[in-house]
């Protein structure tokens, strides 16, 4: 997405981009980014919260509008739980499920192997 809003502002056409990985957007140099500190692949909120998710949106716009320098990004004041326990259950995979996943993963690329030589 990044690199989609790079070639956007180089050809004229404003952009802003509103996501969760800060490190990864703030080095792809793009021109307004408007970061949420929210689980990937939530970047306007949390399900169902039209108050939150327009919000952010309104920031997003306001961004859009008002940044005059290049590289600006802008924190939501926005949290997605009381407390950061959700930081650690993520994404988080456990050794059982390591293990499921790694044969998963094996028996998909053997079946792309056989696939790519029929």
């Amino acid at each position: 997405m990044s690199l989609v809003a790079r070639h956007l502002e180089e050809n004229k056409i404003p952009t802003v981009v509103v996501g969760s990985a800060r490190d990864i957007v703030e080095e792809c140099g793009v021109a307004r980014f408007l970061f949420t500190d929210f689980p990937l692949g939530n970047p306007f909120g949390k399900p169902w919260d039209k108050e939150m998710q327009q919000s952010i949106m309104d920031m997003a716009l306001s961004l859009l509008q008002y940044a005059w320098q290049g590289r600006t990004t802008i924190q939501t004041p926005f949290t997605w739980s009381e407390d950061e326990t959700w930081r650690k259950r993520f994404m988080h995979v456990s050794e059982d499920q390591l293990e499921t996943y790694k044969k998963l993963g094996d028996a998909r690329r053997a079946e792309q192997a056989k696939v790519k030589k029929n």
